[in-house]
């Protein structure tokens, strides 16, 4: 098990690739912190993992407010009396074109996706320094990388996020702490799959591999960067899409 005696937190935990990651992430043995606003959706998650003899704890949070990170945190470190691992996974959608965006469509966005990332990292860095090791794994998105239509908020923070990774990694890296960021395509959540067939077809024609990610294969790339498989790798966006920015 390769993060066998390590504690994870992951935020988002309740539903798609954070669950997938959350439920992977026990499987290799970690301990693991699923953070979610959804309470029914984040505990479901943490029952999954312990019936399959795992363990987790579920603590709902709102990223986008500060006290509640840093509470998360404190909690983690409570219960398990470590951090080793930080995945950034919270995002919400408020899609809508340039010209009808509400500031509050944009706001909304920024801060969960954004600040959040912000909130949770700043929480658990001081707990890595004093260890002396970590892994910060944050969630971009390839429109991140090349845009998309409708996404004015969305692409901001993920490209933002992108360029937090760049930082975080050149100050953190000396203390032994390692931060990447993964960029996902077209990946089968409950989310895509609520969209109109027609949008999917759309979405697939785009990849060269022809089919949709799965949650699992995105959760892959996550255990590998917080494993010691990745003990050199720092500062880098990882795609996992299919071929879409090829």
């Amino acid at each position: 098990m390769r993060l066998n005696g390590k504690v994870a937190i992951v935020t988002g935990g309740g539903q798609g690739i954070g669950k997938a990651t959350a439920l992977r992430f026990a499987k290799e043995g970690a301990k693991v912190a699923v953070i979610d606003f959804n309470e029914q959706t984040g505990q479901a998650t943490v029952n999954e993992i312990t019936a399959q003899k795992g363990v987790a704890i579920f603590i709902k949070t709102d990223v986008s407010k500060r006290d509640q990170a840093e509470q998360m945190a404190k909690t983690v470190k409570e219960r398990f009396g470590r951090i080793d691992i930080l995945l950034n996974n919270a995002g919400i959608l408020r899609d809508a074109q340039l010209l009808k965006m509400t500031e509050e469509q944009f706001d909304s966005v920024l801060s969960v996706n954004l600040k959040g990332t912000f909130n949770c990292t700043q929480a658990v860095a001081p707990q890595m320094i004093e260890q002396g090791s970590g892994r910060i794994i944050n969630v971009s998105s390839v429109v991140g990388l090349y845009g998309n239509f409708g996404q004015t908020n969305y692409v901001a923070t993920k490209a933002g996020v992108i360029g937090m990774t760049k930082v975080w990694a050149r100050e953190l890296g000396r203390k032994g702490i390692c931060v990447n960021a993964v960029a996902p395509g077209f990946i089968g959540t409950e989310m895509v799959a609520s969209m109109p067939q027609k949008i999917i077809d759309a979405m697939i024609q785009k990849v060269p591999l022809g089919r949709m990610g799965q949650p699992d294969e995105v959760a892959s790339v996550y255990v590998f960067l917080a494993s010691e498989d990745a003990s050199y790798v720092n500062g880098t966006v990882i795609s996992v899409d299919g071929g879409v920015v090829v």
